[in-house]
């Protein structure tokens, strides 16, 4: 799942300093040169009119009211980067330490998510991170098995992508014959029928798998045209822990890291391909569907 027009957190950054040194330089030194020249202007204008009474000149005084808004007005670009600051500032705080929201553009997490959801990410459910950087400063726990997650693409961290756990540090995490298991546990599935996938117009058999371990259930997807084994794994770090065969694979998550999976598992690009996710990488847990243009009965949690 691609983030918006690139590194959109740190043009947002960007944009905030900007109109934030430019607002409070205006409040600081701008404002009172102004002021200044405007007192200056309004006593030679009180003087000259005073002048002009003593001669019995008659004034009129309307035009002091005009000279000062002139005087005092801000120029433009002070104008809008005073007016956008507030703005920006808002949304950067909303958006790095609060909720973000994300577009689903893909089909690897149906049924679970649809293509055209609109979600919301709790930036704060494992902690507290700096904005741009992503560094985790206060801790308030580690991603759980059974979470969906958004995380920065190991391969290309400017793209955000959406999974699930399914393995943390030193779980051995193991997919046979298109079965989950975990730490030797095999995760339980009820058949729920054929699932239609109203793109392709293809069929798919849908389960309820309860995942090992972690006491969630949520559905899943196997095509049965699909392979058990997992074609063309690329080269990643820690390859090693890995081992590969036709029945599928089998991996020992090192410490610090999280193995990924799509609920659509015949079609997801995941760790089973791409390897582990480190802690670094996580932007935050997927919690709502806010919206789908498409379909308003998706709106609520994610499960």
């Amino acid at each position: 799942m691609q983030s918006l027009l690139g590194n959109f957190a740190l043009i947002l950054f960007i944009l905030m300093v900007v109109t934030g040194v430019i607002w409070f330089y205006d409040k600081l030194v701008l404002a009172k040169k102004r002021r200044a020249a405007a007192e200056m202007a309004l006593a030679a204008f009180d003087e000259r009119n005073a002048k002009l009474k003593a001669q019995g000149i008659a004034v009129d005084e309307s035009g002091r009211a005009t000279l000062k808004e002139k005087l005092l007005k801000r120029p433009v670009w002070v104008e809008y980067s005073g007016s956008f600051f507030p703005v920006i500032a808002a949304v950067f705080f909303i958006r790095s330490f609060l909720w973000e929201p994300f577009r689903i553009p893909s089909s690897s997490m149906v049924p679970t998510l649809q293509i055209g959801d609109m979600i919301l990410v709790s930036k704060y459910s494992y902690g507290i991170r700096l904005p741009v950087v992503n560094r985790k400063i206060v801790d308030f726990g580690d991603p759980q098995k059974g979470d969906v997650v958004v995380f920065k693409f190991p391969k290309d961290t400017s793209l955000d992508y959406i999974k699930r756990v399914v393995g943390v540090g030193g779980d051995r995490v193991e997919y046979r014959n298109k079965k989950l298991i975990i730490n030797g546990v095999e995760s339980k599935y009820q058949p729920l029928g054929d699932y239609l996938d109203t793109e392709s117009l293809t069929y798919s058999k849908e389960f309820e798998e309860d995942l090992a371990g972690a006491g969630v259930r949520h559905h899943i997807l196997n095509d049965d045209r699909a392979p058990n084994y997992v074609p063309h794994p690329d080269r990643f770090p820690n390859r090693n822990m890995c081992t590969y065969n036709v029945e599928g694979f089998a991996c020992t998550v090192p410490q610090g890291y999280y193995f990924m999976m799509g609920d659509n598992r015949d079609n997801s690009l995941d760790s089973r391909y791409w390897g582990f996710v480190p802690d670094d990488y996580i932007v935050g847990k997927a919690f709502l569907v806010w919206m789908n243009l498409g379909d308003m009965t998706r709106i609520g949690g994610i499960r």
